[in-house]
């Protein structure tokens, strides 16, 4: 690879190292192969001539990207999500300028903002929207519409140039803007609108975006309000039911002049019902973040024994039913060839991520649902073994497994099966 790279200096300042740090980024980020079909074992194959090729091209500003692969993903409302896919050459060219900018932008985002973001994560988000309601009694849950499709390439290069003084990057960007999309009816060009959900920069440039026509303009135009952005998921605290109305009405006309809209349907404000608040029947009382439920429940007391009316958050019922509905899907209760061990090999990993994101805020809706997991490794069990046709014979023989191999099933840490 060494040698490939020992070329003569280029017009655009993009090193050998780069390329071959943004790869490594890339590969450790896995992913499935783009319009090109080349998966990242393949690309592998001839390593050295493909990163070659691409730091000639971008270096040289002869690098043009192929068109992004779009994959439907069911939404658990019955929608679809459009994810734009790169080619693995596409993606390492990505993360080379968005390695490059990140450190610059990064300077100027507001601490509200979590999504996509060095050192910053959804448990953070979580956290702060906690803090927040036990000061702030009003919630607008905001939901922008179609945001990764509708985003102004105007607007959003004006942002860019704003920090980014160097031609050739804007110029990589704009192309990545206007990259046509390749669907399942032909080749779809954008209209001056869109940036792919899945490419590599779109993040960082969906942050560049939104923390002009919001963040920024949250803080000067309603310094008393607070607010907790993830991405284009977004939830602004108000302290009286006047405030929050004005300030919804506020934030609509801004992203009308941005060109965005929010979904009247998904956008609705919250009233956080607690022990210290007077009840109201005529606001909801819960909202959804980050797969969590925000909403009135008991809570227990630290000074004593007794319980109060808190405003928390646990997994929500939407998060629990994607989960079970992908468990029904993967059917293993048919796979009676399969050994103890085995279903325990295809199961622990999906449950130590749900303990590690579920689980930091709560572990009550936790049980509740791996009771569920445990009722379908029961009826594997069942089908396995001609001596255990009953769940309860099928649970008496788990619960002996557990005794005797306790850490066999991941979630048995905190299942009461």
């Amino acid at each position: 690879m060494k040698d490939l790279f020992e070329t003569k200096s280029k017009p655009i300042p993009i090193t050998k190292d780069m390329v071959r740090e943004a790869y490594r980024k890339v590969r450790s980020n896995k992913g499935s192969a783009g319009v090109d079909e080349i998966s990242l074992k393949q690309f592998d194959e001839n390593l050295s001539k493909n990163l070659y090729k691409i730091w000639n091209r971008m270096s040289s500003g002869s690098y043009f990207p192929m068109p992004v692969k779009e994959v439907i993903i069911p939404k658990s409302n019955g929608g679809e999500r459009k994810l734009g896919i790169p080619s693995i050459s596409d993606r390492i060219a990505q993360e080379v300028v968005k390695t490059y900018l990140e450190p610059r932008l990064e300077a100027e985002f507001l601490p509200q903002s979590y999504g996509y973001r060095p050192h910053k994560n959804a448990h953070q988000a979580l956290e702060n929207v906690r803090e927040n309601v036990r000061n702030y009694a009003w919630v607008i849950d905001m939901d922008i519409k179609s945001f990764f499709d509708e985003v102004s390439h105007e607007l959003l290069m004006k942002a860019v140039e704003k920090h980014v003084p160097e031609k050739w990057a804007r110029m990589y960007i704009r192309r990545w803007l206007e990259t046509p999309v390749q669907t399942k009816e032909g080749l779809v060009h954008k209209q001056g609108q869109g940036t792919p959900q899945g490419g590599v920069i779109s993040p960082l440039l969906a942050n560049l975006f939104l923390h002009y026509v919001l963040d920024k303009w949250l803080e000067k135009t309603f310094p008393t309000v607070r607010f907790v952005r993830y991405a284009d998921d977004v939830v602004v605290h108000c302290k009286s039911e006047n405030q929050s109305h004005y300030v919804l009405e506020g934030i609509k006309r801004r992203l009308s002049a941005c060109k965005l809209r929010l979904s009247e349907e998904k956008t609705k404000i919250t009233y956080c019902q607690d022990h210290r608040r007077e009840r109201r029947k005529d606001y909801p009382k819960e909202f959804d973040f980050l797969g969590h439920t925000f909403k009135p429940m008991s809570k227990k007391s630290n000074r004593n024994s007794g319980v109060f009316l808190g405003f928390d958050c646990q997994m929500s019922m939407k998060s629990r039913s994607r989960i079970i509905a992908i468990w029904k899907e993967m059917d293993f209760h048919r796979e009676s060839t399969w050994t103890l061990q085995d279903l325990a090999n295809l199961l622990n990993t999906k449950s130590r991520g749900l303990m590690n994101y579920f689980g930091k805020m709560e572990t009550r809706m936790l049980e509740k649902l791996f009771r569920h997991l445990d009722y379908r490794i029961a009826k594997w069990v069942k089908n396995k073994f001609k001596k255990l046709r009953s769940y309860q014979k099928a649970f008496d023989w788990l619960r002996d497994i557990k005794s005797g191999y306790p850490n066999m099933f991941v979630h048995w840490s905190i299942s009461k099966i």
